[in-house]
């Protein structure tokens, strides 16, 4: 089982595998839809990838998690106090989420199932329509 590690930004995504041990630096990803899509294309049904909560984290999520075994999102907050470091790359902070799920450190943040999510919907559609 691979760990993918993704640095998600608006644009882009670095992506780093963690594979028996060793971590490989695997590229940007361009956040279109498409190209995402073309990239989880080429995961395996195996793979773990996690991903930092980010305002686009759960569109990723949803474009992902057809294509591997999990998507974990991790809670951004406990993953700095973790993973301090002076050094800071995309690539390194990939890295380092790949790394602490392997470890099973990782803080991971609460999904939602799809009905909770219709029902948010639903009620934040509710609330823009009475303002």
């Amino acid at each position: 089982m691979r760990i993918i590690g993704l640095d998600i930004h608006r644009a882009f995504a670095e992506a780093v595998a963690w594979d028996d041990g060793k971590l490989r630096r695997l590229g940007r990803v361009d956040m279109r839809r498409d190209l995402l899509t073309a990239f989880a294309e080429q995961l395996s049904a195996d793979d773990v990838v996690v991903v930092e909560a980010t305002g686009n984290a759960s569109a990723v999520v949803a474009v992902l998690a057809p294509h591997v075994k999990k998507v974990v999102i991790a809670n951004p907050m406990q993953v700095r106090m973790i993973a301090h470091a002076k050094i800071k790359t995309d690539t390194i902070d990939a890295g380092v989420l790949a790394q602490l799920y392997a470890s099973g450190f990782l803080p991971e943040v609460w999904v939602p199932g799809e009905p909770t999510q219709a029902l948010r919907r639903q009620v934040t559609r509710r609330n823009q329509i009475v303002r």
